[in-house]
């Protein structure tokens, strides 16, 4: 009877020790391949759906070819309005809807992946290059440094402890996640000429190379340090011409208003700044 205890002790321990393999998958448009005009990313285009769920369906199954247990994969384009539960991988979930703060990292995912993923603002050929709205933002910075949905991303995956181990899109984004994450598997599926300017790979070839990449990503799970900063931040964000900030802005808790157009939020923490930018 004892022995029996023990080993049920022993089997315990083992399941609470093993985290599950959990992969938060978040998808764009801009990344694409084939995807090279601004006509093209309207989430009720044909193909821009065709074509990203080529692409999701390729890394969901490398993820799970290299070990994952589950892949999330978030609609993060304009809405929720382009992947379909009836045609994304059939052992995949789909995430719909804005996520808030969290993007629900307090979930514990193994690890994150960018996928059709675009540069910040201001890259040159970068394909439409942005950071959170070409329309309304012209800069983000974080403690002084330009970021986009990259850096801010990873930064708030590290937050939680999570590293970003995958990315696919175009050369300059692939390059912006390079800087900061050195060991992440990298899939550049297109290189950008001008803003809407490619030359991209066949649908078939980039879908081939992000299995492929994803699968790989896998082994680096646990050689991946999460992205992290450190101390005090501050996060400014310089608004486009048309976009004054509201009449209001400085009552904004940890907020100061630096111009017309620009407002800079400080916190404790990265976690702390983001939470006060309601992006």
């Amino acid at each position: 009877m004892k022995k029996l205890v023990l080993l049920f002790f022993l089997f315990s321990l083992c399941c609470w020790a093993a985290p599950k393999k959990n992969i938060l998958l978040i998808t764009d448009a801009e990344g694409v391949a084939g995807i090279c005009r601004q006509e093209q990313t309207e989430p009720t285009d044909p193909e821009l759906r065709q074509l990203l769920t080529g692409e999701v369906n390729a890394a969901v199954e490398g993820f799970l070819a290299g070990g994952a247990e589950e892949v999330v994969v978030w609609d993060a384009h304009d809405g929720s309005r382009t992947l379909s539960v009836s045609t994304i991988h059939p052992k995949a979930k789909l995430i719909i809807g804005h996520l808030g703060t969290s993007m629900t990292l307090e979930r514990g995912y193994a690890a994150v992946a960018f996928l059709g993923q675009h540069s910040m603002a201001n890259v040159r050929a970068g394909i439409m290059a942005h950071s959170y709205s070409s329309l309304g933002i012209q800069n983000l910075l974080v403690n002084g440094k330009p970021m986009g949905e990259i850096g801010t991303r990873a930064l708030l995956a590290g937050w939680y402890g999570i590293p970003v181990i995958f990315l696919s899109g175009d050369r300059a984004a692939a390059e912006e996640l390079h800087a900061i994450i050195p060991d992440a598997e990298l899939v550049q599926v297109k290189e950008g000429l001008a803003r809407y300017s490619c030359i991209s790979m066949s649908a078939p070839e980039a879908r081939t190379n992000i299995q492929e990449g994803c699968h790989r990503a896998m082994g680096k799970i646990d050689k991946i340090k999460p992205y992290r900063l450190e101390g005090p931040v501050t996060i400014s964000i310089e608004y486009t011409t048309r976009n004054s900030l509201p009449i209001d802005a400085e009552k904004t808790p940890g907020a100061r208003v630096l111009d017309d157009r620009t407002i800079r939020y400080e916190g404790a923490n990265f976690l702390e700044a983001w939470a006060r930018t309601g992006m």
